[in-house]
């Protein structure tokens, strides 16, 4: 699968186009799984067999705290080839550091505003600059026509949106709905460290979110208290689930939607189990006198 590999920026500059069709990308930051092969496979649909897949595998350390996993976060690259390959991948680009940030830390960023300091932006401070700077970066480096985000983010998903338009960025930004495990849990890479009782317990944020969807008839604030109670009961688990936040908010800009909203909502939760962060989310729609 080496033939796919592409580490260095004037390679990756080098790698001719097809002509005939658009390229589209994938971001990730490996540790690949069948979410990411998901997106590979929407993007070899968009862009057709004339066109070019590029899955860039990149552990981003400006959108890590000083707290979090960065060192612990698993680099599977041999792996990543292959499921990339398999998915339908051109090429993958898997730079370095000094590569990406060859003066080191940036002193130029792209900050996220507003948006980006609530829910993850308000328990993980900076940590949107990081990822828009990232993405800001790679999308000049692989100039695509399409990029392709997984919904599971999806404050990540509304701010990389928001940049594109904001700074002009030449490119259509395509968010592809969350792939669930059979139990329901959405796919992420940080799933391995759960251990058989961690698992249990991570049930029941998909369980919140399914149970606050059910109660979409009766308006925003039944939703809250449905899906807040199974995450109350959920403290008292063994291990327990510790809340960071549940919110239901406007997908444009994070904001909590008032009681009376209709129209697209995100019902959004982030807790730890274990050692474990966890989010997810789930789309909602009100008002339309049908269940999303």
């Amino acid at each position: 699968m080496t033939d796919l590999l592409i580490g260095d920026a004037a390679a990756l500059r080098a790698l001719p186009g097809t002509g005939a069709g658009p390229r589209a990308v994938v971001m990730t930051m490996g540790a690949l799984h069948e979410g990411h092969a998901t997106l590979i496979r929407e993007a070899r649909r968009i862009a057709g067999p004339d066109g070019q897949v590029v899955v860039t595998v990149f552990v981003n350390p400006l959108q890590f705290g000083p707290n979090e996993d960065l060192d612990r976060y698993p680099r599977t690259l041999e792996a990543d080839l292959a499921l990339a390959a398999e998915a339908g991948a051109d090429a993958v680009f898997a730079p370095s550091v000094a590569e990406v940030y060859p003066g080191g830390e940036p002193e130029v960023r792209v900050t996220a505003g507003a948006m980006g300091a609530r829910l993850e932006g308000a328990h993980r401070p900076g940590h949107f600059d990081g990822v828009l700077t990232v993405v800001a970066k790679l999308l000049h480096l692989t100039a695509p026509d399409v990029a392709l985000f997984g919904q599971k983010d999806a404050q990540q998903l509304a701010l990389i949106r928001r940049m594109a338009r904001d700074l002009n960025f030449p490119v259509e930004i395509v968010g592809v709905p969350t792939v669930r495990e059979g139990d329901n849990v959405a796919l992420s890479s940080r799933n391995r460290y759960l251990s058989v009782a961690d698992r249990a317990s991570a049930l029941e944020l998909s369980r919140a979110l399914l149970t606050g969807k059910a109660a979409v008839a009766q308006g925003p604030a039944a939703v809250r208290r449905a899906a807040r109670a199974v995450l109350d009961a959920a403290a008292t688990a063994e291990p327990p689930v510790v809340l960071d936040y549940l919110a239901l908010v406007d997908p444009a800009d994070f904001t909590e939607v008032a009681d009376g909203h209709t129209g697209e909502a995100i019902l959004a939760v982030a807790a730890k189990v274990g050692t474990t962060r966890l989010i997810d989310n789930m789309p909602i729609t009100f008002g339309t006198g049908e269940r999303s």
